[in-house]
Parts: structure tokens; C-alpha cells; sequence
């Protein structure tokens, strides 16, 4: 039975991200932002503290916990800083593939990688014609001798230029849709794999983001996730079971959201009294505090349905595209509320709303999560 009851340790857990979010993020966010700098001090304070690779299994060298507990600290890391809360959480979406497909020897070597040292994995399967519609892929892989040869151009790939290696997706014949798709991983040094310049983007300017390139790169049997043609399946699942941590980080930019708007509304007066007496203002400060509510109740269960191996559902895609829309409110209402000082970059609102839009557009916009619903809804019983 789902219980959002919070454990001991899972207080603990929420305390110390708690903390690095007020004592590490916070105080550094806004000058990450405007230097587009990816701060790899603190993502090392952070793999110190067990804040990344949250659900890396004991076997591996991780602490072995799981989905919830990932979103728990997710939903903290983006109330201090979403780009970081993104790059630690995009390690998690890169082993993905290896946990659900990897073979027990690729798992020791490359799951073994994350567990050694504060080093980055990225899960490179957008490209510049496909990005929800990951069957329009056209980088290939060919079998070639006992071996195989990855050609193509991925795109939007999250700490692509600091991952020690990847985790993608290919075709192996586009006529053959989502059949022909194959999951791999490949070292960022590998011959012929290249990293594209830094995107620069509106929000989460902290979190690296470029192009990766793969030029004729031989790949041996043992850089092939699962069988061949199973990609697209091993994609799927992945997306089912990292949507409910953006749905946290979602919940954490709207509580951040509210907290901006109290802290304001409460100082700042007009007519002779704080804003906080209007009942316009009470009213978008409400809404924030209900989308929060509603928010974490929905990455609780999606998160729990993942743990307990659920399948079939939803609602990891109504936690991510409701979670994202009304976190996206939330940060507009949030400017509002501020007033002029919420459209300058004295108050953390703007940044709050340039980062919130984000979430809207990766892992599947909120329009492709809206067919997902829509179809598990109709067609399936």
C-alpha cells in the first residue's frame, strides 16, 4: 500500500540535501547562472555527501536505495539550484540503461565507475530531427565483422562534456522503427566520439549541455546493451523511471517559489499595509502552496509504483507534465507577485522561472507526456 510516510534514515537523507542546498547552492546559484559555470567543486561535495548516484545498487559500490529516496533529494537540490538538481539527476537517467540491460560485467565496470569516483554519465539519446519522437532517430549502428560501427549526431545531451561515458541509443535500420533501435554505452575517449560546443540556453545555465558526436566508432559486442533491436524498450523504461525525480524537481522550484513570494509579500507594502493583505496576492501564493501539495503527493506514488515494480501506469508521465506545467505557474506567478524587482536579477524568481521552463521540454515535452496518458487511458485496459 503507498505510504508517503518518510523512515528515519529517509529524514536524514532530506536534511543533508537540505543543508547543501542552503550552504552550497543557494549562496552560489545566481553567479553559476550568469558565468554559465558548471561548478564540479560542488558536484564532487555532493558524490562525497552520497547526494549522486542515489540508487546505484550495493552490489556496484552504491548504497543501493531507491527511486523515492532519489526524488527526495531531488526535490531539495532544484528548491536551491535546478541546473544542479539536473546534472545530478541525469546521472542517475545515463546508468539507467545499464541497470535495466546491462550485462553483470558491464554493470561491475561501468555502474563500478560511478561508485569509485565523482565522475559523470550522460544518456545521449535526443538528436537535432528527434527528440520526443525517439523512433525519427537516424544515428546508426552496423554490425561490422564481430564488432559493430556507430555513426550519428546526438543532441541536447546533459554533462556531455564533463561524462566519463555514455549510454545511447541507435538504429540499426530506420525502416525498421522502433524494432530496429539498439541501446550501447561507449566511452567518452573512444576514437571518433567528439563533444560539440556549449549550448547556450535561457535557464539551468550551470548544467552543461552540447551536441555529441559519433564518427565511425567501433563498438565490440560487450558495448551493446541487452539484444540488439531492444533499445527502444530499454529507452521507455528508463523515461518511466526518471520522469518521477523531474516531477520532484518540479516540486522543489514551486516550494522555492512560495517561499520567494512569502518573504516578499510580507515586507513589501503598498496602501499603507503588506501586500500580503490583498487577496489578489493571497490568491497566487495559494495556488503555488496547493501545486506543491499536489505535486509531491504525485512524484510520492509515481516514485513508489517504480519501487515496487508497477507496471503499465501513468503516472510517472502526470507527475512529470503536471508536475512541470505548474511549476512553470508557479515561477510566473511568482515574478508577478514581485512585481518589477521579480523581473530583475536582484530577486531569484526570473532565474526561477527560466529554469522551471525547462521542465516542460526535456524527457518528453508535457504535450508527448499528454499522449502518453491519453493512450494508456484509451487503449489499454
Amino acid at each position: 500500500m503507498f505510504d508517503p510516510t518518510l523512515t528515519e534514515e529517509q529524514e536524514q537523507l532530506v536534511q543533508t540535501a537540505r543543508r547543501f542546498a542552503a550552504d552550497r547552492l543557494i549562496p552560489n546559484a545566481t553567479e553559476w547562472d550568469r558565468k554559465e559555470e558548471f561548478p564540479t567543486k560542488v558536484f564532487e561535495e555532493a558524490w562525497e555527501l552520497g547526494l549522486m548516484n542515489v540508487e546505484l545498487p550495493e552490489a556496484y559500490g552504491g548504497v543501493g536505495l531507491h527511486t523515492f529516496d532519489g526524488c527526495l533529494t531531488s526535490e531539495e537540490l532544484a528548491y536551491g539550484d535546478a541546473a544542479v538538481a539536473t546534472s545530478i539527476m541525469c546521472n542517475h537517467l545515463g546508468a539507467l540503461p545499464l541497470v535495466i540491460a546491462g550485462s553483470e560485467a558491464q554493470k561491475q565496470e561501468w555502474l563500478g565507475r560511478l561508485a569509485k569516483e565523482c565522475c559523470f554519465v550522460s544518456y545521449a539519446c535526443s538528436e537535432p530531427d528527434a527528440g520526443s519522437d525517439v523512433v525519427a532517430m537516424k544515428t546508426r549502428i552496423v554490425r561490422d565483422g564481430d564488432g559493430w560501427r556507430l555513426t550519428g549526431q546526438k543532441r541536447w545531451i546533459t554533462n556531455a562534456g564533463y561524462a566519463s561515458f555514455f549510454t545511447g541509443f541507435a538504429t540499426m535500420d530506420p525502416a525498421q522503427r522502433h524494432k530496429g533501435i539498439t541501446a550501447f554505452v561507449v566511452p567518452a575517449d573512444a576514437p571518433g566520439v567528439s563533444i560539440g560546443r556549449k549550448e547556450e540556453k535561457l535557464g539551468q545555465r550551470a548544467s552543461d549541455t552540447r551536441d555529441v558526436l559519433f564518427d565511425d566508432v567501433r563498438l565490440s559486442n560487450d558495448h551493446i546493451l541487452g539484444r540488439p533491436g531492444e533499445g527502444f524498450s530499454i529507452a521507455m523504461e528508463s523515461f518511466d523511471r526518471s520522469r518521477p525525480m523531474i516531477a520532484a524537481c518540479a516540486a522543489g522550484i514551486i516550494r522555492r517559489c512560495a517561499d520567494e513570494s512569502k518573504t516578499y509579500a510580507l515586507e513589501r507594502k503598498t496602501f499603507g499595509q503588506p501586500i500580503a493583505q490583498h487577496q489578489a496576492i493571497q490568491f497566487m501564493i495559494a495556488e503555488m502552496v496547493m501545486a506543491y501539495e499536489a505535486v509531491r503527493l504525485l512524484w510520492q506514488k509515481a516514485a513508489w509504483e517504480v519501487d515496487n515494480g508497477v507496471k503499465r501506469t501513468s503516472t510517472s508521465a502526470i507527475a512529470k507534465a503536471w508536475g512541470a506545467d505548474l511549476a512553470m505557474k508557479s515561477a510566473t506567478d511568482a515574478v508577478q507577485v514581485l512585481g518589477g524587482y521579480g523581473y530583475t536579477k536582484e530577486y531569484p524568481v526570473e532565474k526561477l522561472m527560466r529554469d522551471a521552463k525547462l521542465l516542460q521540454i526535456y524527457e518528453g515535452t508535457s504535450q508527448v507526456q499528454r499522449m502518453v496518458i491519453a493512450r494508456n487511458f484509451l487503449f489499454r485496459s
